[in-house]
């Protein structure tokens, strides 16, 4: 965002405003993070601000501060509606395009509201009268932070706005393992932490609050891992008995994808997971060094993402789709191998 284009939008949020903040479908901790950071800064400014998600999220990011608070599209449709069409001003965060959420597109379509986006996604659309689109920031939630920065503001990041911005640094950077994560980050970090972001109990909050079946679920991912040797990739299947055997819920899946980018010498993995819900199955992609899983997804998947972490989906069999996904691999021989 150019400094006319960002000195506009600072005036604008000069005077009290009626802000929804929204993310995308199936939001995850940079998502809920960088809306519910937002939320709790905007409504220290003075703004009527509220976080409408396109729907239900997983329970390992219900204790976020202003959690409560937030309006799901799914089950309270005539509140969410309402509120988006008084909406003067809306935010939509971790996407970049409005096909990303779901149900709610046709309202942000033709809402009269001014649109700002922050985002870290690649090949964002034209929508927003205020863009902020960085795809070398590590997540949404450092974007937020330096939205504040830039406002002067950093003395209003509270102990809240902090620990939510922590929440998703961390969780979209594979704990500040990928190359996203910079001394820039780290020093963003550091200063949350200063702010009052604990950090060990916001990683016990996410990352060791386990049920019984979602490990026994893992289990089960374990046991599907396929390696593929040839290419450096390794993929997981689960089909939906497997899930509904388990007492799936939304989130359970979480980071499975890479239990096969964790073995020694794979640089590609992936996960295919059957949801006869939506007679789709749902893709996840994870790489490392130069081989680009945006790419791959958006060539094969209809997906996208980032280089090193993706998304897709497929509309034919679990069996069919992985069929598919092994057969393109030969043309990715060279890549695979550098």
């Amino acid at each position: 965002m150019d400094s006319t284009a960002f000195n506009a939008l600072k005036e604008e949020l000069t005077t009290p405003k009626k802000i929804v903040i929204i993310p995308h479908k199936n939001p995850d901790g940079d998502a809920i993070g960088s809306t519910l950071g937002l939320y709790h800064f905007l409504k220290g400014l003075g703004h009527a601000a509220v976080v409408i998600t396109p729907n239900d999220y997983p329970n390992f990011l219900k204790w976020i501060p202003g959690e409560k608070e937030i309006i799901k599209y799914d089950t309270q449709t005539q509140l969410a509606t309402a509120t988006i069409e008084a909406a003067e001003l809306i935010f939509t965060l971790d996407f970049n395009h409005f096909s990303r959420v779901g149900h709610v597109e046709p309202l942000l379509a033709k809402s009269t509201a001014t649109f700002v986006m922050i985002d870290h996604h690649q090949q964002p659309d034209t929508y927003a009268a205020y863009t902020y689109s960085d795809t070398s920031m590590s997540s949404t939630c450092q974007m937020v932070y330096h939205f504040i920065e830039r406002l002067d503001a950093l003395d209003a990041i509270s102990a809240d706005i902090a620990t939510c911005l922590y929440v998703g640094i961390m969780t979209d950077t594979g704990s500040f393992r990928f190359r996203s994560t910079t001394q820039v980050t780290h020093r963003v970090l550091a200063h949350l932490i200063e702010c009052g972001a604990d950090n060990t109990t916001i990683h016990e909050n996410v990352y060791d609050a386990n049920s019984y079946s979602r490990l026994q679920l893992q289990g089960v991912a374990l046991k599907n891992l396929k390696i593929i040797p040839e290419y450096r990739t390794a993929y997981i299947t689960l089909s939906q008995k497997e899930l509904d055997d388990h007492s799936f819920k939304k989130g359970d899946t979480e980071g499975f994808v890479n239990l096969g980018l964790s073995v020694s010498g794979i640089i590609f993995a992936a996960i295919f997971i059957e949801n006869k819900g939506d007679k789709i199955i749902k893709i996840s992609l994870r790489s490392k060094g130069d081989f680009s899983v945006n790419e791959f997804s958006r060539n094969h998947f209809s997906g996208g993402g980032h280089h090193n972490a993706a998304g897709g989906k497929s509309e034919v069999s679990l069996d069919d789709t992985v069929e598919k996904f092994i057969s393109i691999l030969p043309s990715y021989k060279n890549a695979l191998h550098p």
